[in-house]
């Protein structure tokens, strides 16, 4: 594959788009699994080839909404078992997103933690019954991180078998 040459160069500045998504998960207004999606369909229509390019387009995109739709049911239905209200969650997303500015990076899930424990702690009155549903919340975006992720290096795997065999 010669560097000068488009389809190689598309292929490069695809996969690093796609791997930037992957990244996106963890960096505040990245739009992870949408990032990565686009660079698959860029590739596909920019992308010498055959048919083959437009399957692995198909399923990253069913990649990418399976993902996307998961991320939240998932992790949604967990805390609803659990009791933790969707209302925390919002104000930790709030001061989340306050935090990131305030201090960059680790403001945001500093900030989230700190939301979400300040609304439970005003619904039930208590640090020590404040705190699990916290840390609940805490793991439920962790797994909702996990899940997009999953589905990204999914959708790159695709690529990558696209690149590969087609």
């Amino acid at each position: 594959m010669d560097i000068t040459d488009t389809n190689a160069a598309l292929t490069i500045i695809c996969a690093i788009v796609i791997v930037i998504g992957i990244f996106g998960t963890f960096i505040p207004f990245v739009p992870g699994l949408f990032l990565s999606w686009a660079a698959v369909g860029v590739w596909a229509v920019f992308h010498d080839g055959g048919r083959g390019k437009w399957i692995a387009f198909a399923v990253a995109t069913l990649l990418a909404v399976l993902g996307s739709l998961m991320k939240f049911v998932l992790p949604g239905r967990k805390m609803h078992r659990e009791g933790v209200p969707g209302f925390s969650l919002f104000v930790g997303g709030v001061v989340g997103v306050i935090g990131f500015f305030v201090v960059p990076v680790i403001g945001l899930f500093l900030g989230f933690v700190l939301g979400v424990f300040l609304a439970e702690l005003g619904r039930l009155r208590s640090a020590a019954d404040a705190w699990p549903s916290t840390w609940k919340g805490v793991k439920a975006v962790g797994l909702s991180m996990i899940i997009e992720i999953f589905a990204g290096l999914l959708i790159l795997l695709t690529f990558v078998w696209a690149v590969v065999f087609v």
